[in-house]
């Protein structure tokens, strides 16, 4: 009886044993043969396109760079490093490689560029004029003259103080010519050059009452005691260009920037300009394919 009793105890316990096993292996955690995946890597952050636009110092120091590339950066996406030197020095950049897109004021080099093939896809842009500015005072009786050769004849005359920029800009390279169509070359003590920007050649011109060649949009951007002596003669007209460098390796965005200057909105931003400010627009929108 007591045997027979021990082996149902034992086929009792062995059942039990069993049962237990396998009620802990159902309840374990299940482990995966195969290793977690690993988290999905992170998107590389892209930098942000950036072309380098060279252009002449009067479009930055009237303010309408400030102006336009917000908008454009905005809706592009491409950012846009400006590089404000003289004409003749951004035309230079720009035959180096060291821009992708040129706005300047000197039409003569501008079509050099493109014919010696630094430049494709040439536009105009907008354009303004070129004022002779000076002391109100009008020392060497400038206002008289009906010409822009003519007022610079009377300026020598005078020897009255006249700053040139003196930088190969695309305002230096007018001031050269008409100092030629008078057939005068001015080197005396008063004739200086600045060697600087547009803002900082009338800042020298107010501190030293001295007349100077400027660009109309910087001139109306400063507030000087300086006059405008002359204005309006057809020698003065002041065009800008546009246009692509042909080594640019970023000619898709460069072409962008183009097509915002020239285009339908951009044009119209140009021609609002300081309206509010000055009471006219500083440039006057003529986009055209050259």
């Amino acid at each position: 009886m007591m045997k027979k009793h021990f082996r149902f105890v034992t086929s009792f316990f062995l059942l039990s044993l069993i049962l237990l096993l396998s009620a802990c292996s159902s309840q374990a955690p299940q482990q995966s043969s195969a290793a977690a995946p690993a988290p999905a890597p992170a998107p590389e952050k892209t930098a942000p396109k950036e072309i380098t636009l060279a252009t002449t110092t009067s479009t930055q120091d009237s303010g309408l760079l400030d102006y336009l590339l917000p908008i454009f950066e905005k809706q592009s996406g491409i950012k846009v490093k400006v590089v404000a030197v003289g004409t003749g020095q951004a035309i230079k950049l720009g035959e180096d490689g060291n821009a992708d897109v040129l706005l300047v004021h000197a039409r003569k080099s501008e079509d050099e560029f493109v014919s010696k093939g630094f430049g494709i896809n040439a536009y105009d842009v907008m354009y303004n004029q070129f004022y002779i500015v000076g002391p109100p005072e009008d020392p060497a009786g400038v206002k008289q003259a009906k010409t822009a050769k003519e007022a610079f004849g009377k300026i020598s005359e005078a020897k009255a103080a006249f700053i040139s920029r003196g930088d190969d800009s695309g305002t230096d390279k007018k001031e050269k010519s008409i100092w030629a169509e008078a057939k005068i070359k001015p080197a005396d003590s008063w004739y200086l050059s600045s060697g600087q920007g547009m803002g900082e050649t009338l800042q020298m011109s107010d501190e030293k009452k001295a007349y100077t060649l400027t660009d109309e949009a910087t001139f109306l951007s400063r507030k000087l005691n300086l006059a405008v002596m002359m204005q309006g003669d057809k020698s003065l007209l002041n065009p800008y260009g546009i246009i692509q460098v042909k080594s640019s390796a970023k000619k898709e965005e460069g072409m962008k920037l183009i097509e915002f200057f020239t285009g339908e909105e951009g044009q119209k931003l140009i021609g609002e300009f300081g309206q509010k400010e000055y009471g006219k627009g500083l440039f006057v929108p003529d986009a055209k394919k050259r």
